[in-house]
């Protein structure tokens, strides 16, 4: 039998850590509602716009790494109103992803419930932040 997954606060699922697709397919698995779809959503883009794009899950949220590097561009978590994105060299995107954040390479892109997101621009972003150093963690 199994065990239910639980939800954190926001609606974030906990999630065991692992590498790799199946722990990421998981947590998308597990997110609620919309939320599921946005988590399926980003995760083929990536995987679109990064072949061999590396995947594994830490903290309960889905991490991805470029092929050819160490470290991480990107990961999503979600909060009650929103998924948030996080590319972790975002400052040096062009143009820059909205959110600011408290580090100063960080910036955030919330996808709510109610409204598309521009895919071809986070698209742009994916493939310009898999060229980055990736960030340790």
């Amino acid at each position: 039998m199994t065990k239910p997954v639980v939800l954190l606060s926001g609606g974030n699922p906990q999630i065991a850590k692992g590498e790799g697709d199946g722990p990421v397919q998981a947590y998308i698995a597990a997110m609620p509602g919309w939320k599921r779809h946005v988590g399926r959503r980003l995760d083929a883009l990536v995987a679109d716009a990064v072949p061999g794009v590396r995947k594994v899950v830490k903290w309960n949220s889905p991490f991805y790494g470029a092929p050819d590097q160490e470290g991480w561009f990107l990961s999503f978590h979600c909060f009650t109103r929103y998924v948030k994105v996080t590319f972790f060299q975002g400052a040096s995107l062009d143009p820059v992803p909205p959110g600011a954040s408290k580090h100063k390479g960080v910036r955030y892109l919330d996808i709510p419930e109610d409204g598309p997101f521009d895919e071809a621009q986070f698209v742009a972003w994916v493939k310009q932040a898999s060229r980055l150093q990736g960030e340790s963690l």
